[in-house]
């Protein structure tokens, strides 16, 4: 059994980036970016108003002003402003030459109908300066970043309607256990309903991935492998949930070796998640996770996004809080690494969720996010600063 730190480790050294591919900028949504975005042009291009009004000198704002022209947005002015002269001019218009102001609508009177005069001392310049934003050359965003509705705007200023994106890995997703059904079906006195897939496929195209679904298959060798063999075949990473612990009919480990797969690790000393297979073979990997739908969702947030990240060149995909626990926890053992899920209440204190185990599925319906007890710690007392990672 090795630390949370070691797997880590050894998921980040043997990460793969994947290729990439240009798509169109109404599809990009998501998309890991996989080029730096620089300016052609300066932002604003011109001079330009920023306020619906009269451009004019500021020399000559308590005379009467001379109407010469009137611009609007688009419109590329034709005349100077000369002394005691001014042109209307609408917001986002381009200031004309000997303008170096711009006075509001509501400042003015009309002395005639193409004369007006300021009613105040003095005003704000109410212009937006060439390239006080971005300047052409400048770098607005960098390789390795969501492409969100945050920074499209940044791509789209820049002309580039065909953004260099990582391809999205492919994700086999498998059910095993001869106790499981789908949804749809009524299960038996001995059997449960598949959770787990159904999490991990929302897991899965919410980073930004592509699964695909195997659906269950039962606790038999013959197939599990060929289960495997075919999405081995499909997929860049594959998740198995279930079959991975050390009971009679846990053939999840032997059966990755059958197919091809080195097994980097196959436990981790944290809880929940021990039971935790990971495996390469050559460009494919593999997490056998437990079947515990608490455990694979903690598993696939702490491991196969970190996976997953590296292969889309996905610099950074969580910002960690750090927050004060709102009231004290224990917990009876303390020789592994854990993981419990919390809320974030309205004054930002972290408070436990009710959490009866790994197999408790409704306790992650209010969570805000995961904290973690470090190993030989029983007790984290009300007011200790905790890291939480949000899972919202």
């Amino acid at each position: 059994m090795i630390t949370y730190e070691k797997a880590i480790e050894i998921v980040q050294s043997n990460i793969i980036q994947l290729g990439t591919e240009r798509v169109e900028l109404p599809k990009s949504l998501n998309r890991v970016l996989r080029e730096d975005i620089f300016s052609d042009m300066n932002m604003p291009p011109f001079n330009k108003s920023a306020m619906d009004g009269f451009a004019c000198r500021k020399e000559d704002i308590g005379n009467e002003l001379e109407i010469i022209e009137s611009i609007q947005a688009g419109y590329k002015p034709k005349k100077i402003v000369g002394k005691n002269q001014c042109s209307k001019i609408m917001t986002g218009a381009q200031i004309p030459e000997g303008a170096d102001c711009v006075i509001i609508f509501e400042d003015v009177e009309y002395i005639s109908e193409n004369k007006i005069k300021f009613l105040k001392e003095k005003t704000s310049n109410n212009i937006c300066y060439k390239g006080e934003d971005v300047i052409v050359g400048q770098k607005l965003l960098s390789s390795g970043i969501r492409i969100t509705e945050k920074v499209i705007s940044s791509i789209a200023m820049v002309g580039n309607w065909q953004p260099l994106v990582s391809i999205k890995p492919k994700v086999g997703i498998i059910s095993t256990g001869d106790e499981i059904v789908e949804p749809f079906a009524k299960p038996n006195e001995s059997q449960i309903r598949n959770t787990n897939a159904y999490q991990l496929l929302f897991q899965v195209e919410k980073f930004g991935c592509i699964p695909n679904y195997y659906g269950i298959v039962k606790d038999k060798q013959e197939e599990i492998l060929s289960a495997l063999k075919k999405a081995k075949e499909e997929n860049d990473l594959i998740i198995l949930t279930g079959g991975v612990s050390m009971g009679e009919f846990d053939l999840i480990p032997e059966s990755l070796k059958k197919v091809g797969f080195n097994l980097l690790f196959e436990k981790v000393q944290q809880q929940p998640g021990k039971p935790t297979v990971f495996g390469k073979d050559e460009s494919k990997f593999v997490f056998g996770m437990p079947g515990n739908p608490v455990s694979s969702f903690i598993m696939f947030e702490f491991f196969a996004k970190q996976l997953l990240a590296g292969m889309m060149g996905l610099k950074t995909f969580y910002k960690e809080l750090n927050l004060e626990l709102g009231q004290s926890y224990k917990r009876k053992r303390s020789e592994r690494l854990g993981r419990i899920p919390v809320q974030i209440n309205d004054k930002g204190k972290v408070i436990p969720v009710e959490y009866h185990g790994s197999a408790h599925i409704n306790s992650l319906v209010d969570a805000d996010g995961i904290i973690s007890i470090p190993i030989g710690v029983v007790e984290l007392k009300e007011g200790t600063k905790v890291n939480v990672r949000p899972i919202w």
